[in-house]
């Protein structure tokens, strides 16, 4: 298999129904940087971030994904991709550089899954914020870390991810009979840039980002409750299992769900061997115990076709089992 340059998970492009509520929430609440705006696009960095940006918000009628973005290393990457998809019979649409603002030219393609990714090598630079203490406020939020989506096959998406695109396994839970329950990926070194959950799909269950601190979480909450927005808290703040990471999920006003995320590990050695949770135990998903609420396993943000720009349909998972107590 060929290196296809991918580094990280870079990117997040969401369609909202108001900039205002979203700027609000975002940054006034999270602590985001906006970096521009206008009419119809909110720009937004974390705080340790010299790219541009890792979320766009677009303006529509109704909430949906438009693309998950994937960095590369090299404008060549995207040719190789390209290449890779096409062999395999996929279709690819490109945006040529200057029809996106702050972004160079980029591939998009629907995968197997039927999830819409977005593979970019070039994006304009800004100034790093890491050291501007004076401009932390809400969770102080520092970059992107992941993302995690619903399908209806965990574990073809397992290995067309691991031997197609050359991601590697960090962690996986797995039914008694061995079949792929949900799998967590990385190119960077640590647990994930992408999860696949069994259910529903495709659909996006959550944008994962990643703070310096716990007190962090615990600090978005405040705000977020000072301003009104308590009830945007679905879940947390808790402690996975599975990744061992500080955990705090929300909803923003269009309902799409956002992870605050802190504590994982490492993952670069060569030996590293992912390690195997069963579905039955409860420590995974949360390492102190408490359920998940019901909107957790029902409800995740619609995603769109990267040429059509229609909403996919979703069908039910392959794998038929009870609800579990805990999910991740």
């Amino acid at each position: 298999m060929i290196d296809l340059g991918i580094i990280r998970a870079g990117r997040a492009v969401l369609h909202v129904t108001d900039l205002d509520a979203s700027r609000k929430f975002y940054v006034d609440g999270l602590g985001f940087i906006e970096t521009e705006s206008d009419e119809t696009h909110l720009y937004l960095r974390g705080l340790e971030e010299h790219n541009h940006h890792s979320l766009l918000l677009k303006k529509a009628a109704k909430p949906s994904v438009e693309v998950m973005s994937y960095k590369v290393r090299h404008p060549d990457d995207l040719e190789k991709l390209a290449a890779t998809f096409s062999e395999q019979g996929y279709e690819t649409t490109w945006c040529e550089r200057g029809s996106q603002h702050a972004i160079g030219r980029t591939l998009r393609v629907q995968d197997l899954s039927g999830l819409p990714l977005e593979f970019y090598a070039e994006m304009t630079v800004v100034e790093r914020m890491l050291q501007r203490y004076d401009l932390y406020k809400g969770a102080r939020i520092q970059r992107i870390d992941h993302f995690n989506c619903m399908v209806q096959n965990v574990e073809a998406a397992y290995h067309f991810y691991m031997k197609t695109l050359g991601f590697a396994c960090s962690e996986y839970t797995a039914t008694d009979e061995e079949a792929i329950w949900a799998a967590w990926l990385h190119q960077k070194p640590s647990v994930h840039d992408v999860a696949f959950m069994n259910g529903v799909g495709p659909r996006l269950h959550h944008v994962g980002f990643w703070l310096s601190d716990q007190l962090s979480l615990i600090h978005a909450c405040d705000v977020l409750a000072s301003i009104g927005y308590a009830k945007t808290i679905e879940r947390g703040p808790g402690r996975h299992g599975l990744s061992n990471a500080f955990f705090l999920y929300l909803r923003d006003p269009d309902g799409h769900r956002i992870e605050l995320y802190n504590g994982d590990y490492l993952t670069s050695d060569p030996d590293f061997k992912p390690i195997r949770w069963d579905l039955d135990d409860p420590r995974r998903a949360t390492f102190w115990g408490h359920a998940a609420p019901d909107s957790w396993f029902d409800e995740a943000s619609p995603v769109q076709h990267v040429v059509t720009k229609q909403v996919v349909a979703t069908a039910e998972p392959i794998l038929k089992k009870q609800k579990p107590t805990f999910m991740l």
